[in-house]
């Protein structure tokens, strides 16, 4: 048997927290000029509690070829993915309403 989520009270592996989760998110979109004049896109706003930052930046980093990170509750990459990073996050399943650029 699988284990109960405290949460929802569904079996793990139908787990529905992370779904919801997503939907009631406010993220911000912008891009910061950082060292050298290097461009960086930061995606802010993502409860990393309840949301798995690590796995979305690995899913965005492999996306648009580039470098990036997971700190502080924020989604740094680099280079200037701003006006694509709306839409991958709407196939990752964040509501289009909650993303502002």
């Amino acid at each position: 048997m699988s284990s109960i989520c405290p949460t929802c009270g569904l079996p793990k592996d139908i787990c529905v927290c992370e779904t919801i989760a997503k939907e009631t998110q406010k993220i911000n979109v912008k891009t910061e000029k950082r060292r050298f004049g290097k461009l960086m896109t930061v995606i802010e706003g993502i409860n990393s509690k309840e949301i798995d930052v690590k796995e979305i930046t690995k899913k965005l980093k492999s996306k648009f070829a580039c470098g990036g990170t997971a700190k502080g509750g924020k989604i740094e990459l680099q280079g200037d993915h701003k006006s694509r990073v709306k839409e991958e996050l709407i196939k990752l399943g964040f509501s289009e309403n909650s993303i502002e650029d």
